[in-house]
């Protein structure tokens, strides 16, 4: 079904979505991830209430979940699940738990407050393939959506091609949706990203060409230039992450081709003087 399909009002279908392949939720491509990093309450309310249409997943960034207040926090999850709205705890906060030898609790605390999907990385910490492996199990065992992240926070370690390949096969062949490639909220000097946050597109492409099902990656890119290279790059339904909440309407209407950069390079114009 069309996103636009959904639509009441009075602008054309095709200017609401010029690249005329956007798809309303649920949806497996095509999906925003938007970063919370410590939002109050009428300020998300009034995110989702805007934009709910164009979020698919919200992440509470690393380890916020354990310093925002329980009560605000499991409001939080239910109005996020009242939109539809998929909400994770940042995959450091799980690392962490990790780390602490505390994922008993950790799992207990997601079931207790409402979390619907849940992130395991290693960007910090060191995980084997098969503690990799068995945190997915145990997530999905627990009824949680399972994505997953490559990369690590340290800039000196640079993604490998043929890691990036086995790590996504192995998780989803555990039970991941999609496999994230870190970008931080920075999107400096990690992953696909130098150190002036440019976007080697042309690892970007080796990656898409590598892996047997590109459309289940998400891409982290915080900023609007990383935005449009990936969605240049590897398709306006690309899986974008770590959109800021002040960005969704824009980051929106750039995936539709509603902002001179996606403008499709074969539109002809209609208007003749």
């Amino acid at each position: 079904m069309s996103f636009t399909d959904n639509q009441v009002g009075c602008w054309p279908s095709q200017l609401i979505d010029p690249s005329g392949i956007r798809t309303a939720k649920p949806r497996t491509t095509g999906m925003t991830m938007v970063m919370d990093k410590g939002m109050g309450m009428s300020e998300f309310t009034d995110m989702l209430e805007l934009a709910h249409e164009h979020i698919d997943v919200i992440k509470l960034g690393f380890g916020t979940s354990a310093v925002t207040p329980l009560s605000l926090l499991s409001t939080k999850l239910e109005t996020a699940a009242r939109h539809d709205v998929i909400v994770i705890p940042g995959g450091t906060f799980l690392e962490i738990a990790v780390a602490q030898g505390m994922v008993d609790a950790f799992f207990h605390m997601m079931r207790e407050t409402g979390f619907t999907g849940i992130e395991v990385s290693d960007g910090t910490i060191t995980l084997t393939r098969e503690e990799r492996n068995a945190l997915i199990r145990r997530a999905s065992e627990e009824g949680l959506l399972v994505c997953t992240e490559y990369g690590k926070k340290d800039n000196s370690t640079p993604f490998v091609l043929s890691d990036i390949v086995e790590t996504f096969a192995e998780d989803l062949a555990h039970g991941a949706e999609w496999m994230t490639l870190e970008g931080r909220e920075s999107g400096v000097g990690v992953g696909v990203y130098d150190c002036s946050g440019s976007c080697d597109t042309s690892m970007v492409n080796r990656i898409v060409s590598a892996v047997h099902t590109p459309s289940r990656l998400m891409w982290e890119a915080p900023h609007k230039e990383q935005q449009v290279e990936i969605l240049r790059t590897v398709g306006l339904q690309a899986n974008i992450g770590n959109v800021s909440p002040h960005d969704i309407i824009a980051f929106e209407a750039l995936r539709r081709g509603l902002r001179s950069d996606t403008m499709s390079a074969m539109v002809q114009s209609h208007y003749m003087i």
